[in-house]
């Protein structure tokens, strides 16, 4: 396969980062989560004391920030952070340091080497408008907010945090608000991105239908809105559903 840049974005919850990590897979591509940074930038901020309204030290923790994705791990240093990036405080506060467009620059622009050399699927936000404006694809992953929230809270349980669903919507329905109030440019769609509703997908549908499209760019590029309408993996319906009360752990919903 020749070099080869995708970019996914859209919402927090709507299924990006596993569809991101299957679709690299399935691909034998490079998966890189954008998001990660941000989180790692909140966690090494929150240890340093760094407050929200330092934009100046928030920048120097994010200049000093060098992440290593290797395999199904994220590294800082020689420490893997996957887990703890995760962790409910740095979902809360992320938001506060990704408004910042300084910090945005700056990893942006760590970002954009990982694709110099190397195919990659990168999921985030802007990633269309911002990191690869060049991508080969772009994907903008939609889905309503009750799914959005099953997702959200199947990543907690997955990282062993039980979190009930009233509170997972009041902070993505808060972390949209600060998005769209503090900075709207935070959530772009690039005007040649297609747009893919997930609201009644599992991951596994979600993966190949940007499979799909990407191998068979003639069939969807020509006439985007009538390919999507023609391949349709979305049976309604199918939304994800908690086991017993809780998440499956086995789930295929998604996560961010």
């Amino acid at each position: 396969m020749d070099k080869i840049i995708i970019a996914i974005d859209g919402p927090s919850g709507t299924g990006k980062s596993l569809t991101a990590y299957y679709l690299s897979r399935k691909l034998g591509i490079t998966h890189i989560d954008s998001g990660a940074y941000y989180r790692a930038v909140t966690m090494q901020s929150l240890i340093a004391d760094v407050k929200p309204n330092d934009y100046r030290g928030l920048c120097k923790v994010a200049m000093e920030t060098e992440l290593r994705f290797e395999n199904d791990n994220i590294f800082l240093g020689e420490e893997e952070i996957s887990s703890q990036i995760r962790k409910l405080d740095i979902t809360n506060k992320v938001s506060n340091v990704s408004r910042v467009n300084a910090l945005r620059k700056i990893i942006n622009d760590k970002l954009r080497k990982y694709g110099l050399e190397n195919s990659l699927v990168m999921e985030g936000k802007n990633i269309g408008v911002d990191v690869f404006p060049e991508a080969d694809f772009k994907f903008f992953i939609i889905s309503d907010m009750k799914t959005r929230v099953a997702r959200r809270q199947q990543e907690f349980f997955d990282n062993e945090q039980i979190i009930s669903k009233d509170k997972i919507e009041r902070e993505l329905k808060l972390r949209d608000e600060i998005e769209k109030r503090r900075n709207p440019g935070i959530l772009k769609k690039a005007n040649n991105a297609i747009i893919v509703d997930s609201t009644y997908m599992i991951v596994e549908e979600q993966v190949n239908h940007l499979y799909r499209i990407i191998t068979n760019p003639d069939l969807f590029l020509k006439k985007p809105e009538e390919a999507v309408k023609a391949d349709k993996p979305v049976q309604k319906g199918k939304k994800p559903e908690l086991k017993n009360g809780k998440p499956d752990k086995k789930s295929k919903t998604g996560i961010n």
